[in-house]
């Protein structure tokens, strides 16, 4: 397969090119504009909240906790940095887990009575030095996401996962070694669930906190509710109606006993197949044998007679409800970093628990955007982050200006692109140019990080990371894999 690295396309017109080799439509403009040319400068109405820009920090599921969930230095460290980005929009800093046994890993924060107050002390460093770069908060949204990780929870130790589920999913519960229904929830369990949702929710607006995100996305429980069709009970069935009862109560409960909250929901608003390596001497992703799974019934906004396809008819549709339940903006993502990172998380590199990716990485970047033109195009009145943007490189500004000057989204986000270089946003806008020694080229090395118990951070490129003892123990960790690869493929020939 032909792979092409972004920086040898040089420029914009070796970018459209390339798109047009690929036979995709991804719109790019010729040169970064600064502000207050730029459409990315334009303010965005969240919820009537003037948001000053149109550029957002995503969540990004942090390593760097206490055992007991609460900041560290890394921590306040890396939202100082989302504070000096320039971005408008904080989406929630990180991921935080509403009660201990949904952490996705043992050094997650949890947002509890206890913790609350060092989380809200967190945020503030992060908003002073906001308002240092850029001379007031007064135009920054930001908040909290609010999650339970389900069937990736791992609250206790770093390798053992501790399942909270919504159904039993016969490929991923094979991957993952779940053998019987002990581990899928109960409705008792879900409500008492709903509860520790809004209060978490209540924790953040006592503090001050402008805004939360009910995740829904990436596999987690809020994401596989969506789609648990084969649950019984209050809380699945055939229609959308019963599988949205999950999001539906934390919201109504969010809205009634926190008002002053806006609310976001961070969707995958599709899903495939998971995937998995093909063999040890062709490592690309290919997906799980589904032939005897069909009609499929295991994903959300799937095409349900071919899983390598989306359907957005219930995407569109849960978009409508969200509207009507008085959620004021989504951030669309898709798939899951678990099963299906391709799609989710377009990279040159894949994680060490991956696959390389079965398409050129910027396909994965153009169908993200093709998803949210879509449910932009389908429901003009809710405001849309767009996600998997990293991938671009040093091409971002210049694709971000097109899309939002085209309407085929109202923000950009960026993740791993925060990690490496934050200042991306800022200095797009105020100089016209950017930093490409400091640009993100997705090794993922934070996902390998963590996926091995280590830290997350930008190890290649953040010299904070270069000094520490990690630093050496990943690249051990990456060159054990590396033999391995190397012995399995010897093996085979």
């Amino acid at each position: 397969m032909d792979i092409k690295k972004i920086p040898l396309l040089k420029n914009a017109d070796g970018f459209r090119a390339r798109i047009a080799d690929l036979g995709l439509e991804l719109p790019i403009e010729d040169s970064i504009e600064k502000a207050p040319e730029s459409p990315l400068s334009k303010p965005l109405d969240i919820g009537g909240f003037k948001v000053g820009n149109r550029y957002a920090v995503h969540p990004m599921e942090g390593w760097d906790t206490t055992q007991d969930g609460k900041p560290t230095p890394d921590l306040i460290r890396r939202w100082e940095r989302f504070g000096e980005s320039g971005a408008k929009f904080i989406w929630g800093f990180e991921a935080m887990a509403v009660r201990h046994d949904g952490r996705a890993n043992p050094n997650q924060l949890v947002l509890n009575e206890e913790n609350a107050p060092l989380i809200g002390a967190a945020a503030d460093r992060a908003l002073e030095a906001h308002a240092k770069h850029f001379g007031t908060t007064s135009d920054l949204l930001w908040g909290y996401q609010l999650t339970h990780s389900g069937r990736f929870s791992r609250p206790n130790q770093k390798t053992v996962f501790e399942p909270s589920l919504a159904y039993r999913h016969p490929i991923v519960d094979r991957r993952y070694k779940v053998a019987d229904d002990q581990a899928v929830m109960t409705d008792d369990e879900v409500k008492r669930l709903i509860e520790d949702y809004v209060n978490a929710a209540v924790l953040a607006e006592k503090s001050g906190v402008p805004f939360v995100d009910v995740k829904q996305c990436h596999g987690y429980l809020g994401h596989e509710f969506l789609s648990a069709f084969t649950r019984t009970g209050a809380y699945g069935g055939e229609t959308l109606e019963e599988r949205s009862r999950f999001a539906r109560e934390i919201i109504a409960g969010i809205r009634q006993a926190a008002p002053k909250l806006i609310i976001g929901v961070r969707l995958s608003g599709f899903d495939w197949v998971p995937f998995k390596k093909g063999s040890a001497d062709s490592p690309t992703g290919v997906p799980e044998d589904f032939k005897d799974l069909l009609p499929y019934r295991y994903g959300f906004g799937v095409n349900k007679n071919n899983p390598v396809e989306w359907d957005l008819t219930e995407p569109v549709q849960y978009l409508r409800m969200l509207k009507e339940w008085g959620v004021a903006v989504v951030n669309a993502s898709c798939g899951s970093p678990y099963y299906n990172p391709h799609i989710q998380r377009p990279a040159s590199a894949p994680p060490s628990d991956g696959y390389q990716p079965p398409e050129d990485p910027v396909v994965g970047v153009a169908r993200q955007v093709a998803m949210v033109r879509e449910l932009k195009k389908a429901v003009p009145e809710m405001p849309l982050v767009s996600s998997g943007i990293t991938y671009l490189q040093e091409f971002i500004p210049q694709v971000a200006q097109a899309l939002v000057r085209k309407g085929w989204t109202d923000s950009i986000g960026l993740g791993r692109m925060m990690l490496s270089y934050p200042r991306i946003v800022a200095d797009s806008l105020e100089n016209g140019s950017i930093e490409t020694k400091k640009i993100c080229r997705t090794f993922s090395d934070c996902t390998t990080a963590p996926r091995n118990g280590i830290k997350s951070g930008c190890y290649p490129l953040d010299e904070y990371y270069k000094v520490l003892p990690e630093f050496q123990q990943l690249k051990e960790i990456k060159l054990a894999e590396r033999e391995a690869a190397k012995a399995a493929k010897a093996a085979v020939i």
